[in-house]
């Protein structure tokens, strides 16, 4: 049988760079992938992805990072456990680890990769995302290929 595999972008639209896990995913609907992979705009859902995250053999996040790197930098992580993910922006209502030690602790947690894109700041208010964000999309969907291309072997 094959692997069920989601894709789900986190973050939050009104917040400007914060949301660019849900246009990444906005942009891979529009692409060629292999029939049967499942995207899903996450948002700032928190606990209430828990019950999607156990229908799945395997799981590609994709977020926003604040971090040391270059703004719109793609970086792909394969988090084993819930203290090996970035830190998280401050407008999910709980953290991507706290989601993930909740999977670990209902014995659901799914084979986790993690695109993350980094950002300079949260920004005020704002559907607008950065231009150093610009290309992150097309990153995304690069890292992507490679991931579901690792999967098939």
């Amino acid at each position: 049988m094959k692997p069920r595999i989601l894709i789900l972008g986190l973050g939050n639209l009104l917040m400007g760079d914060e949301g660019i896990g849900i246009r990444c995913v906005e942009y891979l609907q529009g692409k060629p992938l292999p029939e049967g992979i499942d995207m899903l705009d996450g948002g700032t859902a928190g606990f209430q992805l828990l019950s999607i995250l156990s229908e799945y053999d395997h799981v590609i996040f994709i977020d926003a990072t604040a971090g040391e790197g270059i703004p719109g930098e793609v970086n792909i992580l394969r988090p084993r456990f819930a203290a090996d993910f970035p830190r998280s922006l401050t407008s999910h209502d709980i953290g991507l680890r706290d989601l993930v030690k909740s999977a670990e602790l209902l014995d659901e947690l799914p084979d986790i990769y993690l695109i993350t894109i980094t950002v300079r700041k949260v920004s005020q208010v704002t559907t607008e995302i950065s231009p150093d964000l610009k290309d992150s999309p097309g990153k995304v969907y690069d890292a992507v290929c490679r991931i579901i291309g690792d999967l098939a072997g």
